[in-house]
């Protein structure tokens, strides 16, 4: 943790990032994380160069607002990048031109090779710029100490996390991350846990588990900056019981017209009727037709009767409502230093 200070000083403690959702974690979301206490990132845009127009509306929130600590010129927000669709040469010019103080890469075609292609190049060009890699299996850990450039950070992913997961090889966190922690101990870089985490007491157990900090996705989905439809918000808030109302399946991105994701990786969403329907054997063209009908129906495309994509962790059980980002982060840190308090009252930073 003194490491990150010093690269992340306006951060309090525990250290709490929100995840680079695709499109629905936007300028807002990452400047009110940030601001907090926390660490904002970005998430990757429909297309790469939608993140240089995000980036652009970060620097204006942060004129406008309360002043972030920063010790560099880099912005005090990260940047998201999904490497197997993410053009290079664009987000290495924007990464150039506006300085966000960690890139988030994931998702590789060619494993280590695309992580030091892209590592390399942004050092080059933004020194300032850290740069965190997600894995989601020991393997994948091992492989990142063959690398030629090492990350700054390495995030561990759960199989409980929402989006884009591991397939068929992933495994819980709280198995997860003791066995990457052991196979990446003598290279000393921060590890960060992912997956399922939604709030303190996530928090409190990934710090005893040794990581760094922790990193929410799902819970920030109900931020009332996150850049989401309201139809798709309330379903996060209503859904419970993760387990049983979420799966991992590709029919949503089929059904939204994304094809290509490398086959290791499979979202979780909350399933809807196009699920149900699909299990019991409606065909493809079919779903499709009613997919898009109902996308044109407004809010009400999401939710039990929906049939829109509805990407979620399985922690969704424990998101009850939807509250500012600012106070989402600091009731997180709040609760989870109360915890660890309570187990270790003579140590409060037993954990930390």
């Amino acid at each position: 943790m003194a490491s990150l200070v010093l690269r992340y000083p306006w951060v309090s403690s525990p250290f709490v990032v929100s995840a680079p959702m695709k499109v629905m974690s936007g300028p807002a979301l990452a400047v009110a994380v940030s601001r907090a206490g926390g660490l904002g990132f970005l998430g990757p845009g429909a297309k790469t160069q939608d993140t240089n127009d995000d980036l652009e509306k970060v620097k204006a929130l942060i004129q406008k607002g309360k002043a972030i600590p920063t010790t560099n010129s880099a912005l005090p927000i990260g940047v998201g990048y999904q490497l197997w669709t993410d053009d290079l040469g664009t987000a290495i010019a924007t990464i150039e031109k506006y300085k966000p103080c960690a890139a988030w890469l994931y998702a590789p075609r060619q494993g280590t090779k695309d992580y030091d292609d892209w590592s390399s190049k942004i050092r080059r060009v933004s020194p300032e710029t850290q740069i965190w890699i997600q894995i989601g299996t020991l393997k994948e850990a091992k492989q990142l100490l063959q690398s030629t450039e090492l990350p700054d950070v390495i995030v561990v992913q759960g199989a409980e996390s929402g989006g884009h997961g591991r397939t068929s090889d992933g495994m819980g966190l709280m198995s997860l991350f003791p066995e990457v922690a052991d196979a990446l101990a003598s290279s000393r870089i921060p590890l960060f846990a992912a997956g399922g985490i939604a709030d303190g007491r996530g928090v409190a157990a990934a710090l005893c588990l040794g990581a760094s900090g922790a990193v929410m996705g799902t819970r920030f989905l109900a931020a009332s900056e996150a850049r989401i439809r309201r139809g798709y918000q309330d379903e996060i808030v209503r859904a419970s019981d993760g387990a049983a109302s979420t799966t991992r399946t590709h029919l949503y991105n089929h059904l939204r017209g994304t094809f290509g994701w490398p086959e290791e990786y499979t979202p979780r969403t909350i399933w809807n009727k196009s699920f149900v329907e699909q299990q019991q054997g409606k065909s493809f063209e079919e779903l499709k037709k009613l997919h898009d009908e109902a996308a044109k129906d407004g809010d009400n495309g999401w939710g039990p009767e929906g049939r829109l994509a509805t990407y979620a962790g399985a922690s969704v059980g424990l998101i009850h409502g939807v509250k500012d980002a600012e106070d989402i982060v600091r009731e997180t840190q709040n609760d989870a230093l109360e915890r660890i308090q309570r187990l270790f009252p003579n140590q409060r930073d037993a954990c930390l």
